[in-house]
């Protein structure tokens, strides 16, 4: 990798770095950076739109064909930009997060981020037997309709219930955002805006790649992804810009080494 050693975090700033990331490298890019919501100076930005189109290009340049990119942002992360000579966009994941502080009084309240699931030509990996949640309410529904001949022994016998679960769709609801009394939180002042639930980058790892596949994280944060991909033994690399928040994704990543010497 050249410069930067496979399995590290660096406390240097991302844009400075991709650019000297060799090309067709990465299996799997999880970027959850700025919103452009101007909440902190990290966050301000001109034009979210143009930025993440240049990141795009960017992550287009250092993906392996078949290689996919998971991009955070809000309803707007894609407005106005054509970023179809880059990446393919297969869909915008709603990540539901009801529990949202901000209470809208001329608007109505967002409660959802985007997750835009790009790839670089064809899908390479979809694990969905790693992904599938219960079926929970159609259950009752699912099971009713295999009686319809066209299920039972027809055209559509592939739709029949399985008994591992469902594919969760393009709307998550199932992984809660963390909240003031999660023990997973490492600090309030990173609710809602740096630190995502494990739960929710596993997921994305589990889907999109395989073991030993080499997973890129370009705004680490308190290094969710980075953990992530580390217990689901996935190769890695990250950047974070903030001193503080690169030591705690240190730690978490020390953390991780510890507890499997202590395993053994």
């Amino acid at each position: 990798m050249d410069e930067f050693a496979i399995n590290q975090v660096y406390n240097e700033d991302s844009l400075q770095a991709l650019p000297k990331l060799p090309s067709d490298s990465f299996d799997l890019i999880i970027c959850d950076g700025p919103y452009g919501r101007g909440e902190f100076n990290w966050d301000k930005k001109k034009s979210v739109q143009e930025f993440n189109l240049y990141l795009i290009k960017e992550f287009s340049r250092i993906l392996k064909k078949g290689g996919v990119l998971y991009l955070f942002g809000k309803h707007d992360l894609l407005d106005f930009i054509d970023y179809r000579p880059y990446l393919l966009l297969h869909r915008r994941i709603i990540w539901y997060i009801p529990s949202s502080l901000a209470q809208g009084r001329r608007n109505y309240t967002n409660n959802y981020d985007v997750i835009a699931y790009f790839s670089k030509g064809r899908v390479k990996t979809f694990n969905l037997d790693d992904i599938r949640v219960p079926q929970l309410v159609e259950l009752e529904h699912r099971r009713r309709c295999e009686n319809v001949p066209s299920v039972k022994s027809g055209r559509y016998g592939k739709t029949k219930f399985n008994d591992r679960g469902k594919n969760p769709g393009d709307v998550w609801g199932d992984i809660k955002p963390l909240t003031y009394r999660s023990r997973e939180l490492l600090d309030y002042q990173y609710l809602h805006t740096v630190q995502k639930p494990l739960k929710l980058m596993e997921r994305l790892i589990r889907a999109s790649s395989q073991p030993q596949d080499l997973v890129l994280d370009p705004f680490a944060g308190t290094g969710t992804a980075l953990v992530a991909a580390k217990k689901l033994d996935r190769q890695y690399l990250g950047f974070e810009i903030d001193s503080r928040l690169y030591r705690i994704c240190k730690e978490r990543l020390a953390l991780l080494d510890e507890n499997k010497a202590l395993a053994v």
